[in-house]
C-alpha cells in the first residue's frame, strides 16, 4: 500500500491557530518532513473558500502551492485532490501543470473532478452549471489535457470548451505525461470517464463503498475495452489516531471543540461523522486492521488527512511509526 499526506492549507480550517505570516513556513516544513520520510506524495485541495462553512479565514490557492512545493521538495510527488474543471481553462491548466512538472523535476500528479462547492463557484463568477454539464466539462477537460501533454498542441471544438491550436510547450517532463487522477464516484458518468482516461481513481474509502464503486468501474472498463488493472484505485481518509481508545476519544473531542469555535456546535458534531467509525480512526492496531481489509479489496493508495498537524504532529508521528510500516 502507498501513502500520501494532505498538507494544511486553510480550506478545512486547519490553519486557524497559526498566524498568517507563518502559514507557508508551516506548510513547507510539513512538506519537507514528508519529503524526508515514509510518504510517497503530498496533496492540497483546490478550493478558495473554507469548509464546512464559508468564512473569511485563509485558504491558499492550490496551484500556487504546487509550484512552490515543486521548488522546495526533491522526492515526494505532488498532487491536488482535486483540481476543479470549472476554475481554469483546461488548455491553460495543461500549461500550468506542465510548467510545474518541470519545476519539480517530473513529480506532478493531476487530480481532476467536476467540482461541487456552489458558493465558491458563484463567488468567483463561474456560475454553477448543472451536474450533467459539469461532468461533460470534466470529460472534455481530460481530453484536452491528454492531447496537450502528448502532442504539445491541442484543439477541440467541444460543447463546453473550444481551443484552437493551443501550444503547450514544453510538454511535461514525465515521458508518459502527467498521471491523471479522476476523482469522484458518480456511477454513470464520472466512473465511465475514469474507465476511458484515468491512471488513478479516487472514491469511497469504506470497505463496502470501495468494493461497490470498484465493481461499477470494472463494468465501464469492460464496456470501453480497458483493462482495469491499468487503473490504480485510491481513497482519502480522515485520521484520528491515539495509543489508546481514550486517546482517540480525546483527539476527536479536541477536534470538535476547535471546529465548534468557528462553525458552531451542531455543525462541528456533524463534521465528526466524517471520522467516527471510519477506517483511519482508532488505535494503530485498529487502523491497520481496517485498512488491511480494504487493501484486500484492491485499495492500493491512501491519501491521509490529519486535521491538527499545523500545530501538533504527535498523531502524524504515531501513524508514521506504527501504521505505515505495517501496510507498506
Amino acid at each position: 500500500m502507498r501513502f500520501g499526506l494532505f498538507l494544511p492549507q486553510g480550506w478545512r480550517l486547519d490553519l486557524v491557530d497559526v498566524p498568517a505570516a507563518r502559514h507557508w513556513p508551516v506548510i513547507s516544513d510539513l512538506a519537507a518532513r514528508a519529503d524526508a520520510g515514509p510518504w510517497e506524495s503530498v496533496w492540497v485541495y483546490d478550493h478558495m473558500h473554507t469548509a464546512p462553512l464559508t468564512s473569511t479565514e485563509a485558504t491558499h490557492e492550490a496551484w500556487s502551492l504546487m509550484s512552490a512545493l515543486g521548488a522546495t521538495t526533491s522526492r515526494v510527488r505532488l498532487g491536488q485532490m482535486c483540481t476543479c474543471v470549472g476554475y481554469r481553462n483546461p488548455a491553460m491548466l495543461a500549461k500550468i501543470a506542465a510548467t510545474v512538472d518541470h519545476i519539480s523535476g517530473g513529480r506532478v500528479e493531476m487530480g481532476i473532478g467536476a467540482g461541487w462547492y456552489e458558493h465558491e463557484w458563484r463567488a468567483y463568477g463561474y456560475g454553477f452549471p448543472s451536474a450533467g454539464e459539469r461532468l461533460a466539462m470534466l470529460d472534455e477537460s481530460v481530453r484536452i489535457l491528454s492531447e496537450a501533454w502528448s502532442d504539445g498542441v491541442v484543439s477541440l471544438d467541444g460543447e463546453h470548451y473550444r481551443v484552437d491550436g493551443a501550444i503547450v510547450q514544453p510538454t511535461p517532463l514525465q515521458e508518459s505525461g502527467i498521471p491523471l487522477w479522476i476523482a469522484g464516484g458518480g456511477e454513470r458518468k464520472t466512473l465511465r470517464t475514469a474507465a476511458r482516461y484515468a491512471d488513478y481513481t479516487n472514491f469511497d474509502g469504506t470497505a463496502e463503498g470501495f468494493d461497490h464503486k470498484s465493481k461499477v468501474l470494472f463494468g465501464h472498463c469492460r464496456d470501453v475495452g480497458r483493462d482495469p488493472a491499468e487503473i490504480t484505485r485510491t481513497a482519502n481518509y480522515n485520521v484520528a489516531i491515539g495509543e489508546t481508545e481514550k486517546d482517540v476519544a480525546d483527539r476527536l473531542a479536541y477536534l470538535k471543540d476547535r471546529m465548534a469555535t468557528h462553525v458552531g456546535e451542531d455543525e462541528a458534531e456533524l463534521q465528526l461523522g466524517a471520522y467516527r467509525g471510519l477506517p483511519a480512526v482508532g488505535t494503530p492496531e485498529q487502523i491497520v486492521e481496517k485498512l488491511t481489509e480494504i487493501k484486500a479489496l484492491g485499495m492500493e493508495y491512501g491519501i491521509f488527512y490529519f486535521p491538527e498537524i499545523a500545530t501538533d504532529t504527535s498523531g502524524l508521528e504515531l501513524f508514521e511509526r506504527e501504521v505505515i510500516p505495517a501496510l507498506s
